[in-house]
């Protein structure tokens, strides 16, 4: 990975015409200092940004897609329309960003400060996937592709971070199936928790359940809102 000097970015960015999209994939960049710089309509995928500070800056249009920008000073960016899938932005400081029309999908936000961020109907996969309130159903893949459907019920915490896997605190098993729905188990093994087992009828709980919902590998009860998404995790 090129690491790019802040004066060679200068001068890519004075000569930019227009709404010209420029091209800034698979670079690194050091100990900068973007704020409030005019950064809209660029190309950052698969970028890394160590000790960077971008508040105020404008990155709408921008794709941050699989950038690691991790620790880095946020506060303030205009992310509106930003493609951020798989971005990693642990515990970076995006007080007050605008992710308005903006696709989080599988961004990391772990111990992130999300305080007064700014989100629209159209901002993609930062809202909760699973319903915050009432009774729901989940499926859940276990070993030798056995699928366990759950039942979710209204007192149960759950949370979901930027993907379709939701996780939750309690749940009953109702039904284990092959993925074809031709043989019924009466018990199936997690896929991670070698010793952790569902019954069929019986009631699962984790004790030491993470309400943190934006970290996704933690403990809780994994579960899928359908079938498909399940099977294909």
């Amino acid at each position: 990975m090129r690491r790019m000097e802040s004066e060679e970015l200068e001068g890519i960015l004075s000569k930019r015409r227009g709404e010209e999209r420029l091209d800034l994939s698979d670079l690194e960049f050091g100990d900068m200092d973007f704020r409030g710089k005019d950064l809209h309509n660029i190309d950052f995928r698969a970028c890394m940004f160590l000790n960077v500070i971008f508040d105020g800056a404008d990155l709408s249009g921008s794709s941050i897609e699989n950038a690691r920008l991790d620790g880095c000073s946020l506060r303030g960016v205009n992310f509106r329309g930003a493609y951020m899938k798989g971005a990693c932005m642990r515990g970076c400081d995006m007080t007050s960003c605008d992710i308005s029309g903006a696709d989080l999908f599988a961004a990391v936000l772990e111990k992130a400060v999300l305080t007064d961020i700014i989100s629209d109907e159209d901002t993609k996969w930062f809202r909760m996937h699973c319903p915050e309130t009432g009774p729901i159903l989940g499926y859940k893949k276990c070993v030798n592709d056995r699928l366990v459907q759950l039942l979710i019920p209204a007192d149960a915490k759950r949370t979901s971070a930027t993907m379709p896997s939701c996780r939750c605190n309690k749940a009953k098993v109702l039904t284990i199936k092959s993925f074809d729905d031709t043989e019924e188990f009466d018990e199936a093994w997690s896929l991670v928790d070698e010793n952790f087992v569902y019954r069929k009828g019986q009631w699962v709980e984790v004790k030491n359940f993470n309400e943190d919902r934006w970290f996704d590998s933690t403990t809780g009860i994994h579960f899928w809102l359908t079938k498909a998404d399940a099977i294909g995790y």
